[in-house]
């Protein structure tokens, strides 16, 4: 997470002194105002680019735009299940859950009730946004995962005084 909240962009800056484009992967993550502007504009927006590149522009002409975004945050669960939950020995799914229901929460933000309710605009979309962010992040970060990375690298770089 500090490299996600911090190092990037500081790495960002220095290639921009330097004359070099390279605009931060993260966009000001909390004042998105809906789930799509959020993964679409504002949260690692580098991985956003190389699959609205090659998975949803390309399936969207096959498959339209609310079944290409299901595949992008189907195949971005399988991504985060084989880099969080394999290395934890546990909790497989679970990523893919998690991005299963932000594609869920699009198309709904997105559909003619969605719109009349305000989910994708104003303080009632940030509440939606950070609702459908922040309930089921346990399956994003599992306990295996807590318990098998997160809690060992922590240890290993001193941050838990406990062993």
């Amino acid at each position: 997470m500090v490299l996600h909240f911090g190092l990037f962009h500081l790495l960002s800056c220095f290639w921009r002194a330097l004359g070099v484009q390279a605009p931060p992967l993260m966009n000001w993550p909390l004042a998105a105002v809906s789930v799509s502007d959020f993964w679409g504009r504002r949260w690692t927006t580098a991985f956003r680019d190389l699959t609205h590149r090659f998975l949803f522009r390309p399936l969207t002409a096959v498959l339209g735009p609310g079944r290409a975004v299901l595949a992008g945050f189907t195949f971005s669960g399988l991504v985060h299940d084989m880099v969080i939950s394999v290395p934890a020995q546990g909790g497989y799914g679970g990523p893919s859950l998690f991005f299963l229901l932000q594609a869920v929460a699009i198309l709904v933000e997105r559909s003619r009730v969605g719109r009349w309710l305000g989910l994708g605009a104003g303080w009632r979309g940030w509440l939606f946004t950070m609702g459908v962010l922040l309930a089921p992040l346990t399956f994003l970060f599992h306990r295996p995962f807590v318990t098998e990375i997160i809690v060992p690298f922590m240890r290993a770089v001193g941050a838990l005084a406990c062993q």
